[in-house]
C-alpha cells in the first residue's frame, strides 16, 4: 500500500533512508496519511481527516496541539536524542561564553578598527576587562538526565568540572551512559545550592513551567551562571532579571530570547541555534521517517509524546489497530467483536499510557470482505478514537 506524507517544513532528503518508493511526499499533499514538520505552528491547522499520525523532526512539541490530536486518535512523534550532540556542544559554547566574555571582548575589539599600530598594545590594555573564571574545578549543576543532559555531563567531566544531576525519572539506558563521576542529588533544591553552573535539561509542562523561579534562584550560589537552551517557559523571566541585576546571577545564556531578555545586561541569547547542524536536522529527519513508517506499516510505535510504545513484529497477518481511551471493558469488547464475526484472534497486544490505550489484534484468515464490517463495528464500540486494518 502506498502512503502520502505531507511535509510542513523543508524536511531533508535523508528520509528516502527510511521510505521506499511507496511512500509519496510533497509540501503540496492533499489527502496525507501522516505530516512531518520542524517547527511549523500546527495550532489552528486544519487537520485532513485522512491524517493518522504526525511527527516531529525534533524533541520539543510545543508546535503540535496534542490534546486536539489525541482525542482523534491521531499518533504524535518525536525525535528524543536525534539533535543531543549538537545541543550539548552549544550548551558548552553557551558556559564558555557565559564566564569569559568572549562576545563583549570581540564586540569591544571591533571598535578599535582603525588604530593600526596601536592595536596591540590597545588590546593588552584593555582585555582585563574582559577577564573570566575557566570552567575546570567549577561544580556544574544539570537538571534533567535524559539524552542531551547525560552527554552535557559526560563532556563537563572530560572537561575537569565537577557535576551534579538532578532526575527523578531517569531511565536506565541514560543511567548507563552517565560517566560514574557524575554524582546525583535526590531533589531540585540540595542541587541547587552548590553549583557554579546551571543548566536545564527537562521538557516544557504545566509542571515545569517557571520551574526556575525565585525561590530557587534564591538557593543558587552568587553569581551563577544559568544556562537554558531546552525552552524559554522553565524560566520565569522576571524573577531571572531581578536577580541579574541584584548581581545575584552572573549570566544567563538561552537560546530563547525575548524583548525583556534582549534588554538585559548580562543576558546572552542565541537565535534558537540548539539543533542548527546539518547533522542534526539529518538525524531528526531520519529517525522521524522511520517512526512514521514503522506505524503506518504495522501499528509499531516508538518515541510517541501521546501514546505508550508498542513493539510489534511486522504484520504477517491481519492486524486490527485501534487507539482508545484507557477504560474498563474496551479490550473485552474489541475481542467480542472480532468473535462474532467468526474470526480468531492468533496474538494481541494491549499497552496504555494515561488516558490513552493501544491494542493490537492479530486475526487468522480475515477475508477481504469482511474488512469493512471488522472495522466498522470496531469504531462503534465505546471509548474507541480511531480503527485500522493493516494487512501483509
Amino acid at each position: 500500500m502506498a502512503f502520502r506524507i505531507k511535509t510542513l517544513n523543508k524536511i531533508s532528503s535523508s528520509i528516502y533512508r527510511e521510505l521506499n518508493d511507496t511512500y509519496a511526499v510533497s509540501d503540496t499533499m492533499d489527502a496525507p496519511d501522516a505530516i512531518l514538520v520542524r517547527s511549523a505552528d500546527m495550532h489552528g491547522m486544519e487537520l485532513p481527516n485522512s491524517v493518522l499520525a504526525v511527527a516531529r523532526a525534533g524533541a520539543g512539541v510545543n508546535n503540535i496541539p496534542i490534546k486536539e490530536y489525541s482525542a482523534k486518535g491521531i499518533c504524535v512523534f518525536n525525535t528524543p536524542g536525534a539533535n543531543a550532540n549538537a545541543v550539548c556542544e552549544l550548551v558548552i559554547a553557551g558556559m564558555l561564553l557565559s564566564c569569559r566574555d568572549i562576545v563583549g571582548g570581540i564586540n569591544w575589539e571591533k571598535t578599535q578598527a582603525g588604530a593600526g599600530a596601536q592595536l596591540e598594545a590597545l588590546v593588552e590594555k584593555g582585555k582585563k576587562a574582559f577577564v573570566g573564571p575557566e570552567l575546570r574545578g567549577k561544580t556544574l549543576g544539570i537538571i534533567g538526565l535524559g539524552a542531551i543532559g547525560v552527554l552535557v555531563a559526560n563532556a563537563a567531566v572530560a572537561l575537569g568540572m565537577h557535576v551534579v544531576g538532578y532526575d527523578p525519572m531517569v531511565s536506565v539506558e541514560h543511567a548507563w551512559a552517565l560517566s560514574r563521576s557524575v554524582r546525583r542529588e535526590n531533589s531540585l533544591d540540595a542541587l541547587i545550592g552548590e553549583c557554579d553552573f546551571l543548566t536545564v535539561h527537562v521538557p516544557l509542562t504545566d509542571k515545569t513551567k517557571g520551574m526556575i523561579n525565585s525561590r530557587i534562584l534564591s538557593l543558587c550560589k552568587p553569581q551563577v551562571r544559568i544556562m537554558n537552551f531546552s525552552r524559554g517557559g522553565l524560566v520565569d523571566e522576571s524573577a531571572l532579571i531581578s536577580a541579574i541585576e541584584a548581581d545575584h546571577v552572573a549570566c544567563y545564556v538561552t537560546d530563547f530570547g525575548s524583548d525583556a531578555l534582549l534588554g538585559t545586561k548580562n543576558v546572552i541569547c542565541i537565535p534558537h541555534l540548539g539543533a542548527s547542524t546539518p547533522e542534526s536536522e539529518e538525524n531528526c529527519a531520519i529517525m522521524a521517517a522511520a517512526e512514521l513508517r514503522d506505524y503506518l506499516e504495522h501499528g509499531i510505535v516508538r518515541n510517541s509524546v501521546n501514546l505508550p510504545n508498542v513493539d510489534l513484529p511486522p504484520v504477517y497477518k491481519g492486524r486490527l489497530l485501534c487507539i482508545h481511551d484507557n477504560i474498563p471493558n474496551v479490550l473485552s469488547s474489541i475481542t467480542s467483536s472480532v468473535g462474532e464475526l467468526g474470526l480468531n484472534i492468533s496474538d494481541m497486544v494491549n499497552r496504555s499510557r494515561g488516558d490513552m490505550a493501544v491494542s493490537a489484534l492479530d486475526i487468522d484468515d480475515v477475508p477481504d470482505a469482511a474488512i469493512p464490517g471488522l472495522i466498522e463495528k470496531a469504531r462503534s464500540l465505546a471509548g474507541i478514537r480511531l480503527v485500522r486494518f493493516l494487512k501483509p
